[in-house]
């Protein structure tokens, strides 16, 4: 029997120091913020499609561990905020332009644009299906 998913609410990012990691969502990042969880340090700021919740780890009894790998952002222009945030190197995977970069605490943030129709690929066996019609 299956549990029944019908979307994603949002998703926790942790962190050590919440009033400079708010600074950096809603300052440096520029997102909408949504909902403050009542007087704990945990905060939801809204990216257009995925509400990303700060939390301050230790608050809710847990240890604090950054993640590694990306949540990827989307932007009309990667070079253009690359350069917003100085000393980051952008990636062309062939469909898309991504910048890689990590938040106050160590989160995995990436800037992203699909220049490419969904469902293109940009590998070599992408290439030659697109070849072959």
């Amino acid at each position: 029997m299956a549990v029944g998913v019908s979307g994603t609410d949002f998703i926790c990012v942790p962190t050590q120091d919440f009033d400079k990691a708010c600074e950096f969502y809603g300052g440096v990042l520029g997102l909408e913020e949504s909902k403050q969880w009542g007087d704990m340090p945990a905060r939801e700021y809204e990216t257009g499609n995925l509400t990303i919740a700060i939390m301050q780890s230790d608050a809710f009894g847990q240890d604090f561990s950054s993640h590694t790998h990306p949540i990827a952002l989307q932007v009309d222009d990667v070079e253009a905020a690359r350069a917003e945030l100085e000393g980051q190197d952008t990636i062309d995977s062939g469909v898309c332009h991504m910048a890689i970069f990590r938040d106050p605490d160590g989160n995995g943030l990436m800037l992203h644009h699909r220049y490419a129709p969904k469902g293109e690929r940009g590998d070599a066996e992408g290439a030659a299906e697109k070849a072959a019609g």
